[in-house]
This record gives structure tokens, C-alpha cells and sequence, in this order.
């Protein structure tokens, strides 16, 4: 699998927006669902979206109507923009790709603060 990494993080108030990318180093092969995950402190690691190769999305509740998933293949970046930030959006976000039943190895990830 190639290695995707995360950027675009940073500190916002509530209420603000941020979008994140997640960039792979070479073609994203094709049936791999690409997931963002976000680990807050002292919590594990929890699911936010995911987007398929063929464009499906999938959200955890808790963000529902707020973040958007998104792929660019030309651009090999999978996207996620997150509007009407909220305090409790606060974590390290990282994101993997799922193919052949396995997730590739977890980059640095990149952190949001969301300040209230």
C-alpha cells in the first residue's frame, strides 16, 4: 500500500472551518476505501468518515452535516473539510487506506484544536 500523509490541521475558534488532505505517494490502488480517524486525548482512536473508490461516503453521527469526505485521483488526496467546528472536534486526525482487509501502516497524523 502507499503511504498516505495528513496536513492541513491547525487551531480554530468554534464555529470556524478547516480542510484537511490526506496525500498518498503514488496511485491509490483501486477498491480502497479511504478512512479518516481522530484520536482525542486520553480516548482511543475513533472513526469519522470513510469514501470508496466509487465515491460512497459514510460518517460517524457525531459529525454528520459538518464534515465532508472527498477524493481528487488526479491529485492521488483524499480530502476532508470540516465546517461549524466544535471544542469536542479536538484531536489528532489521520487518515489510512483499507484494501485487501488490511489498513496500511498510521502516519503522524495531523492535529485540530478547536478553541471555545
Amino acid at each position: 500500500q502507499v503511504q498516505l500523509v495528513e496536513s492541513g490541521g491547525g487551531l480554530v475558534q468554534a464555529g470556524g472551518s478547516l480542510r484537511l488532505s490526506c496525500a498518498a505517494s503514488g496511485n491509490i490502488a483501486s477498491n480502497t476505501i479511504v478512512y479518516w480517524y481522530r484520536q482525542a486525548p486520553g480516548k482511543q482512536r475513533e472513526f469519522v468518515a470513510r469514501i470508496t473508490a466509487g465515491d460512497i461516503t459514510n460518517y460517524a453521527d457525531s459529525v454528520k452535516g459538518r464534515f465532508t469526505i472527498s477524493r481528487d485521483n488526479a491529485k492521488n488526496t483524499v480530502y476532508l473539510q470540516m465546517n461549524s467546528l466544535k471544542p469536542e472536534d479536538t484531536a489528532v486526525y489521520y487518515c489510512n487506506g483499507y484494501f485487501k482487509s488490511t489498513f496500511g501502516p498510521w502516519g503522524q497524523g495531523t492535529q485540530v484544536t478547536v478553541s471555545s
